[in-house]
């Protein structure tokens, strides 16, 4: 799934669950509670069906998941049995009918979210930490050693672990290397700098019907502004769009950000305006990159894996694997990035989290641990490799696709991730429009102004933003 596609905000239905009260969910106080049943019933949801919306992944659970965990109980003499409540519909109403049960302590034990919601469902008080749910052996799994920090990331909140992300993706630069080799530049590429992205589309420039950067911008591209655009680039200057409590405001950082968007789409020329501007403006930089006439383009390793992709993709590129190069987003200058880093990425991906009023806690983890155990990751990839959580399966299943390794390997170790609050999404707009501004040829320090005070009245006030 591509989670930068499409942004689900808080429909109108869950702002009234949210309203009315956080007093459902939240985790009783025994986590024990069943741990001594011989017979037991647990439930599955995800936003997946057979034949219908991810199917692969409906089929995955009913014929291997369950089947394996009931095989492996029945080998301990417990009788288990496992119930697989698919749905197929649109993710607002999805999100909806989970908040829904989760307010009236009802649903199933293993709920699959956007890994964006996990705050959001927690601040309400519908979801609970893993080690309040399941106590100290949510903290022990083993199988966290192969899950890296910055994957965990997606599933905690506030410093603690809600769930299990399945799996992720990354942020990089894809740029075309027929059009490097006839603008002098290397075929193998890594800038250390925005600077040197700038330098290469200089030279790109010169290259006859080519676009030399494709920076997505606008709120026509919606979400993939922000997590294509705008949040890599502001962890490239060291700077989260939430931390501490406090959100990015119209700073020095967001300038800096915004000064890269003028350059390209104002002062320097090197991307397309209009291109911004358009409805299917994303989709058609997805073509003019595989036409060969855009040099260099920022996207999320889905644009590799189904959109150029030579057999199965939309704008299939015969030869992808021979004439696509990517490279790792730099910070601003070497240093500069989050955490002190060099290169830096955003990241999206699923949560498997545990109904806070399971009425077997402890056998629903013994679950959720079976479905992201190395085997069962490996039989969900099998013929169809992406990117999961684990680098152990990593390490196997991705050997023989080079770019995704390179996601798995260099990638995922520094990426970070959007904030799982509910004012994100206004925030994210807030971001796409300061961008569609510049790209219009507004000036950076009236325009960051003017963010910052829109996201003031977002948030709550200048108390919770940040103006340096």
């Amino acid at each position: 799934m591509d989670f930068s596609r499409k942004r689900i905000g808080v429909p109108a239905a869950l702002c009234l669950v949210l309203a009315g009260g956080c007093g459902g969910g939240g985790a009783p106080a025994d986590p024990d509670r069943g741990a001594d049943a011989k017979s037991y019933t647990l439930t599955i949801t995800r936003n997946a069906i057979e034949g219908g919306k991810n199917a692969g992944e409906a089929e995955w659970i009913t014929r291997t998941v369950i089947p394996g965990f009931v095989a492996a109980q029945k080998a301990k003499g417990v009788q288990a049995k496992v119930v697989f409540q698919g749905q197929g519909v649109d993710d607002e109403p999805y999100k909806t009918k989970l908040a829904l049960d989760l307010k009236s302590r009802s649903g199933a034990d293993i709920i699959d979210v956007d890994g964006i919601w996990v705050g959001e469902f927690a601040q309400a008080g519908y979801l609970s930490p893993l080690s309040r749910v399941v106590g100290a052996r949510a903290d022990t799994w083993d199988g966290w050693a192969q899950i890296p920090r910055s994957v965990q990331q997606l599933a905690t909140f506030e410093g603690k672990r809600y769930g299990i992300p399945p799996a992720t993706d990354g942020r990089v630069l894809f740029y075309n290397k027929r059009l490097f080799a006839r603008a002098g530049l290397p075929a193998t590429w890594q800038p250390k700098s925005w600077e040197e992205i700038l330098a290469a589309g200089r030279a790109l420039k010169k290259v006859p019907g080519v676009t030399p950067i494709q920076l997505n911008a606008g709120t026509a591209m919606g979400e993939a502004t922000s997590m294509q655009g705008v949040l890599p680039l502001l962890a490239g200057t060291g700077t989260e769009i939430y931390s501490g409590g406090k959100w990015a405001g119209g700073g020095a950082a967001v300038k800096q950000v915004l000064g890269l968007y003028e350059a390209i789409y104002g002062r320097e020329g090197l991307g397309d305006p209009k291109l911004q501007q358009e409805a299917k403006g994303r989709d058609k930089s997805f073509s003019e990159f595989a036409k060969g006439e855009i040099g260099i383009l920022a996207e999320g390793d889905y644009f590799w894996r189904d959109v150029i992709n030579p057999e199965t993709g939309v704008a299939k590129m015969k030869d992808r694997d021979r004439d696509v190069g990517y490279a790792l987003i730099p910070a601003v200058s070497p240093g500069k990035g989050v955490r002190g880093q060099s290169y830096v990425s955003m990241s999206g991906g699923s949560v498997s989290v545990l109904n806070p009023s399971t009425k077997y806690p402890q056998q629903a983890f013994d679950l959720l641990a079976f479905m992201n155990s190395a085997q069962m990751h490996k039989a969900r990839t099998a013929g169809t490799p992406e990117i999961t959580a684990r680098t152990d399966v990593n390490r196997e299943i991705l050997a023989g696709d080079p770019f995704l390794s390179f996601v798995s390997e260099k990638v995922l170790p520094i990426t970070s991730y959007r904030p799982g609050l509910a004012v994100y999404p206004q925030v994210s707009t807030a971001l796409q429009q300061a961008t569609a501004a510049v790209v219009a040829g507004r000036s950076v320090d009236e325009v960051a102004a003017e963010y910052g005070k829109r996201l003031e009245g977002i948030v709550g006030g200048a108390a919770n933003v940040t103006t340096g």
